[in-house]
């Protein structure tokens, strides 16, 4: 007869720290953001001076990690855990770091409602970005024009509210009712904000970062990606 016991399973993956909770005198229990999605483990004696897993569980890195996964009491205990990147830059400028807290808030947040793999990857992107000291305003239109299309959110680029064809000719102002652009003469959208916008939401960071005097329309294009994280 087939057995119904529980077994227990280790899986080994990349994973960001999303958030860090002391526990009793020496543990901690991690909320980490992998390619599978959120998980929340307990890393034992973690506090402790001699601790081997300390060093791969610091915010604002990317890590290896070996965590064992009991099936029969759903608990998750780190095992092991190798530090593959740190974004140091980051820590070392109080806007990119306030910017890449808030990152991993609103990441955490979402991975609670949906499950995809792209929650990592963006988050990696941004981290990247930021250490490598892209613009902050790039790296945080980018993130939120992503994060709302990874939760089904439409955002038409396509044609404006008048449903008529979004013209190089034209300018235009954003309508958050409708989530697309108005026509108004003299508005401060035009064609190479379009572009970029339509940019941030089928290419990478890495690329939407080498756009040429990207700095210069990224103000009315970082007001709509705000604008619409507030849906």
């Amino acid at each position: 007869m087939p057995s119904n016991t529980k077994k227990a399973t280790d899986l080994k993956t990349e994973a960001i720290v999303l958030r860090r909770t002391n526990i009793g005198e020496a543990d901690r229990l991690i909320n980490l953001l992998t390619p599978g999605g959120k998980l929340t483990v307990k890393a034992r004696s973690v506090r402790k001076e001699k601790s081997r897993l300390a060093g791969g569980i610091e915010m604002f890195c990317l890590s290896q990690v070996g965590i064992h996964q009991s099936q029969k009491t759903g608990n998750n205990i780190l095992t092991s855990a190798k530090m593959i990147k740190f974004y140091e830059n980051i820590l070392a400028d109080l806007p990119r770091l306030e910017f890449a807290s808030e990152i991993l808030r609103q990441i955490s947040k979402a991975a609670e409602q949906t499950d995809s793999p792209e929650y990592f990857e963006i988050t990696r992107e941004c981290l990247e970005a930021l250490d490598k000291k892209v613009s902050p305003d790039v790296v945080s239109a980018w993130f939120y024009f992503n994060l709302v299309r990874i939760k089904g959110e439409q955002v038409n680029l396509v044609s404006d509210t008048n449903g008529e064809p979004l013209s190089p000719e034209e300018t235009y102002v954003w309508d958050s009712a409708d989530l697309s652009l108005r026509p108004l003469p003299k508005g401060r959208i035009s064609a190479p904000e379009i572009k970029i916008m339509r940019l941030m939401l089928s290419s990478s960071l890495s690329l939407v970062s080498r756009i040429e005097k990207i700095e210069d329309y990224i103000p009315e294009v970082l007001y709509i990606a705000k604008s619409l994280n507030q849906l």
